[in-house]
């Protein structure tokens, strides 16, 4: 297929690898020209502005929030007007609900399609093509879209013909990522401050009541303290545990637990920590019980 790719952050650059290797032709674009220059030696066209990367079937947004989507989509050299009828916009971020809803009525309005599609895993899972993608809207686009979602993972979720629908599991799921990454750190921060290894009680916590990748990545990241190896920034699990929150009060549906999640966040980023992984919530739970970083 004929892809263009606009967000070459470090998932964006993992997808459009990915693409790459499963023989799809793709134009990327990105406001810093350096990292879609970075992929031309993997066989990848670099557009000079988002029209360029709009010519194909289909072109795929990996962007930061909801204000960087608005900003490629919405406007006279945006998405919408420079996509051509029937072509579909794939949005791979992880925006609000309403954001959702808005870009289904302004592609359907423009006689183009639209397809939330947000995917679970880190970069390196992105480039290896390991992602889980959570696909919603209407039929035709999905099926479409599928060849894409098949090369980027071996896990996909069609959550229905409703493209807002996807968005909303996506923020369910970063939701309880974020809870298990503060009851991991308040849990090893009790074991450590008790006297228990805290890599032995991971080890045997990971291999009897949760058996789960989420509770090895970043339990093993908690327990070293190694934050710096960032796949998903603080600032970044704010933004989404904020979006969480507004869909939550949109639908009068209380998420107390998002609440504290949020103000861990904002506490790591306060104490100057906003560059490193969102783990980094196992350093500020060490740190409220009076432990140094790491293990000891």
């Amino acid at each position: 297929m004929d892809i263009g790719l606009i967000g070459l952050g470090r998932m964006g650059t993992g997808i459009a690898r990915t693409l790459l290797r499963a023989g799809h032709r793709l134009t990327v674009y990105n406001r810093s020209r350096e990292k879609a220059e970075a992929l031309q030696g993997a066989g990848a066209t670099v557009a000079g502005n988002v029209g360029e990367a709009c010519r194909g079937e289909v072109v795929v947004t990996m962007l930061a929030d909801d204000p960087a989507l608005e900003a490629v989509t919405f406007g006279r050299a945006g998405i919408v007007s420079s996509l051509s009828k029937g072509s579909v916009h794939v949005s791979m971020s992880t925006i609000g609900v309403a954001l959702a809803e808005r870009l289904a009525d302004e592609h359907a309005g423009a006689g183009q399609g639209f397809v939330s599609a947000p995917v679970f895993g880190r970069p390196q899972a992105a480039e290896a093509g390991k992602l889980a993608v959570v696909a919603a809207g209407p039929e035709e686009f999905v099926r479409k879209c599928k060849p894409l979602f098949e090369a980027m993972g071996p896990k996909l979720m069609v959550a229905g013909t409703h493209a807002a629908l996807a968005n909303a599991v996506k923020l369910a799921g970063n939701f309880l990522i974020g809870s298990v990454l503060e009851s991991l750190a308040e849990a090893m921060a009790l074991a450590r401050k008790s006297g228990v290894d805290a890599q032995a009680l991971l080890d045997f916590f990971t291999s009897t009541l949760f058996d789960a990748p989420i509770y090895k990545t970043y339990g093993g990241l908690i327990v070293s303290g190694e934050h710096e190896q960032v796949g998903f920034t603080a600032p970044l699990g704010l933004k989404d545990v904020r979006l969480v929150l507004e869909a939550a009060g949109a639908k009068s549906v209380p998420m107390p637990i998002a609440s504290v999640v949020r103000d861990r966040l904002v506490t790591a980023i306060a104490r100057g920590h906003g560059d490193k992984d969102w783990s980094v919530l196992g350093r500020i739970a060490a740190e409220d019980a009076g432990l140094t970083a790491g293990k000891k």
